[in-house]
């Protein structure tokens, strides 16, 4: 048979045809029919009849069963490896789908929306782009001892509820920089300016991770924050003079304490080794008069028995010995002028010399002070003297 053939599709089976589709159609909208309640039409006696009529209501069901299908086709959807897929049923939601080929009922019944759940996204707060794109009204900050600094940070993070961030907020992505930004304005607000300059600025981006999370999960935005990065955290460019300068006067005070403590290292150990020394010096005395008294004591009681014994004897020897402690520390020289004749000497050159000739030699490098007295002359210098003073008469 020919596919040209007005009579192809129209014949029964008993040739080894096609099937009749006229038959199957009518059987089917017998069924429907049926099912619907509705009455047939009587039939004008097989095949010489006329079709005509039935071609309409075949046709119908033809059409209807071809948007069904392509409506019931419109439900598969696939989520890609990385995302979810958010059901929902009349606008309440249903199921989260995961990666992988899914149907769900068509539109308009059920619908479906594909959120990147594992992306990474970022959000910059105080610049866009680069560092350089600073946006003030962002990037300015109050410190806790009332200074203002310039912070620009970046947030990083993903998605660990696809349903929370579909259906509790409107614009999630913007809830997270207003987040952000409140979040580290709360925390650098409780800190000084130098700890969020130079060592606390790494305490500060964990402190505004751990409340940025805080908040997302009370707003239930389903967004997990990864990590918070200070890209720049400087004094703001209209203060940066001012505060270069301040900077040069905590250096130089710095630098001065330093000096200040060098000096104090010097002279405090040198001070306390002079006290010491004077301690000891004065101890050494203490003792020395000590001794020295109850030496004179000890002399003295001795005299005192002496004395007791010959009173006479012992008077005129301490008159002698008085005389000579006395004038052998004097530069004068006593000479009697009842013999007549005066011979003229250098006396006190004399003995002056004999003074220098009796004083013993000091070790080299040794000192003595200014202000000593000259030592005593011997005997043997004095005897010297007056024998040339007898010469001389």
């Amino acid at each position: 048979m020919s596919l040209n053939d007005p009579q192809w599709g129209k014949r029964g089976n008993q040739n080894g045809g096609p099937p009749d589709l006229d038959e199957i159609w009518r059987n089917v909208n017998r069924r429907m029919n049926d099912l619907f309640g509705r009455k047939r039409e009587p039939q004008d006696g097989g095949e010489g009849g006329r079709p005509g009529a039935r071609l309409p209501l075949g046709g119908a069901g033809m059409l209807v069963a071809l948007i069904l299908v392509i409506w019931l086709a419109s439900g598969f959807y696939i989520v890609d490896e990385g995302r979810r897929g958010v059901v929902t049923r009349f606008g309440k939601y249903t199921e989260t789908t995961q990666p992988g080929p899914r149907w769900h009922l068509p539109f308009p019944v059920e619908a479906v929306e594909l959120v990147e759940f594992s992306q990474v996204k970022t959000i910059e707060v105080g610049y866009r782009n680069t560092p350089k794109n600073k946006i003030d009204k962002e990037a300015v900050m109050l410190t806790d001892d009332e200074n203002i600094i310039d912070i620009q940070f970046a947030v990083q993070y993903n998605l660990k509820s696809a349903e929370d961030y579909v259906f509790n907020n409107r614009r999630p992505d913007q809830i997270v920089a207003y987040v952000a930004e409140s979040a580290i304005r709360e925390v650098v607000g409780k800190s000084k300016m130098d700890f969020a300059l130079y060592e606390g600025r790494e305490q500060i981006a964990k402190q505004t991770e751990q409340l940025m999370q805080q908040m997302l999960d009370r707003y239930g935005t389903g967004v997990f924050v990864q990590k918070v990065t200070l890209q720049n955290v400087q004094p703001p460019d209209k203060v940066q003079a001012a505060f270069d300068d301040a900077v040069k006067a905590g250096q130089d005070r710095e630098r001065l304490k330093n000096e200040g403590q060098a000096y104090a290292n010097d002279v405090v150990p040198r001070a306390r080794g002079n006290a010491a020394r004077l301690l000891e010096e004065a101890n050494g005395y203490q003792t020395e008069v000590e001794q020295r008294s109850q030496g004179d004591a000890e002399r003295f009681n001795r005299i005192l028995v002496e004395y007791t014994k010959a009173p006479g004897v012992t008077r005129e020897r301490l008159y002698l010995d008085m005389m000579q402690t006395v004038l052998g520390n004097a530069s004068k020289v006593f000479v009697d002028q009842k013999s007549g004749s005066l011979l003229y000497l250098p006396l006190d050159k004399l003995i002056q010399q004999s003074v220098t000739d009796a004083a013993p030699q000091r070790p080299a490098g040794s000192s003595a002070p200014a202000d000593a007295p000259p030592p005593v002359p011997g005997e043997r210098a004095r005897d010297n003297v007056r024998g040339r003073e007898r010469e001389g008469r």
